[in-house]
């Protein structure tokens, strides 16, 4: 994988977790920015390079800069911010969600190689659930005892 992917799969839709994420953003700031997506469907859009320094001067008195870097900072490495900022037409985006420039060919296959690899890793936590063990069988409370006593935890141990 040395190349950007060639063919785009268009803006990529914020679902509610992205939306709670921009959200979070907002609350700390004196009014909400455009480049955020305000709900389900909206397009993730790239942020513009060192747009944090522009948020920053937005920030309200009470909300610590430390606060919103990691607020920006849970947006910006999700999955589908990475999916979006990978699209060969991905452009970057001004604090009103405007168009400023197109992301480099070098970010954009940054962006994809880290969307692969979070693809990856919660593709594995979303896989098909395992099957429950089975329990033990039910054992009296003398069973559990020699059971205990013999190490063989929920196994009765055998009779003569």
């Amino acid at each position: 994988m040395d190349k950007p992917w060639k063919i785009s799969r268009g803006p990529i839709a914020a679902t509610e977790l992205d939306v709670e994420k921009a959200n979070a953003i907002n609350v700390l700031l004196m009014r909400p920015v455009g480049v955020l997506p305000a709900k389900a469907g909206d397009p993730v859009l790239p942020f513009a390079v060192g747009l944090f320094n522009e948020l920053r001067p937005l920030l309200k008195p009470d909300a610590g800069v430390t606060t919103l870097r990691r607020a920006t900072a849970a947006y910006v490495h999700c999955r589908r911010y990475y999916f979006a900022s990978a699209q060969p037409d991905s452009m970057r985006h001004s604090l009103d969600g405007e168009p400023v420039e197109p992301l480099s060919s070098e970010d954009r296959l940054v962006a994809q190689k880290r969307f692969l690899s979070l693809k990856q890793t919660t593709g594995k936590t979303d896989a098909p659930e395992q099957t429950a063990p089975v329990p033990a069988p039910l054992l009296s409370k003398s069973e559990q005892i020699r059971a205990a006593l013999l190490g063989k935890k929920g196994t009765p141990p055998a009779r003569a």
